[in-house]
């Protein structure tokens, strides 16, 4: 499997993204203007690539070379397609367990999220093509090479994500605090999946409105909230704990 790679270059960007590689991120130069430039920023929104407007030093820092004002990462991993892996679980007699991830920011949670995932089964995982964390290297060392054994899927909106697991008979559980339901009142028994939501925020209300079920954990000291891989990991093995009774 690649490490992750940089190109950098307006050309190089425009000929890799129509080559069909995996662009994770493109950082551009903040008030660059230009034939060229627009019509990279055209291709990146037309292909929904996370994109990031940015101070010339910060692509100087990036790379050496002579960036034009764009720089790009190229995924370390090759993305899944929702609808074949989630068709593909069901069809292998598995009881689907798939973890919904709704703009996560941070990369090291991102990692020990995918690193918790991997060991508790989850069969696949879906996330944002925009706002959420890259998988870059401090993403595949928090995870501890996990990024490379689970199946991870990119959505338009995680709502459309939501929807289609609705569809493949899937019920989908959102983690809130917005509920008077405890982790423990909610079966995971059956074909499920998990939305976790970003650091600050928490779940998007739009998508909490189309959530099956609610839950949360019981907090019993005076902060009122867990770090979202933590909370995560304790979705996860309350999963695993009723699906092994």
């Amino acid at each position: 499997m690649q490490e992750q790679t940089q190109i950098f270059g307006i050309r190089a960007i425009l000929e890799a993204i129509n080559a069909g590689e995996t662009i994770d991120k493109v950082f551009l130069q903040k008030g660059l203007h230009g034939e060229l430039f627009n019509e990279l920023e055209s291709l990146i929104n037309k292909n929904a690539i996370n994109k990031s407007y940015v101070p010339v030093e910060k692509l100087n820092r990036l790379t050496k070379g002579n960036h034009q004002g764009a720089v790009a990462q190229i995924s370390p991993i090759a993305f899944h397609d929702i609808e074949i892996l989630v068709t593909t679980i069901i069809e292998s007699g598995k009881t689907p367990l798939f973890l919904l991830l709704d703009q996560l920011s941070d990369v090291r949670n991102f990692g020990a999220i995918i690193r918790t995932a991997e060991c508790t089964g989850v069969n696949g995982i879906i996330v944002q093509k925009k706002g959420g964390a890259p998988v870059n290297g401090d993403t595949i060392k928090t995870s501890a090479g996990a990024v490379f054994k689970i199946p991870i899927c990119k959505v338009d909106h995680i709502k459309d994500a939501v929807f289609y697991m609705q569809a493949s008979g899937i019920k989908v559980i959102a983690a809130t605090e917005k509920t008077n339901n405890l982790i423990y009142d909610i079966s995971f028994k059956e074909p499920c999946a998990i939305i976790m939501g970003s650091e600050d925020r928490g779940i998007n209300p739009s998508i909490l409105k189309v959530a099956d079920d609610k839950a949360k954990l019981p907090l019993l000291g005076d902060i009122e909230s867990l770090n979202v891989s933590v909370a995560c990991g304790a979705f996860l093995y309350e999963a695993v704990r009723q699906r092994l009774s």
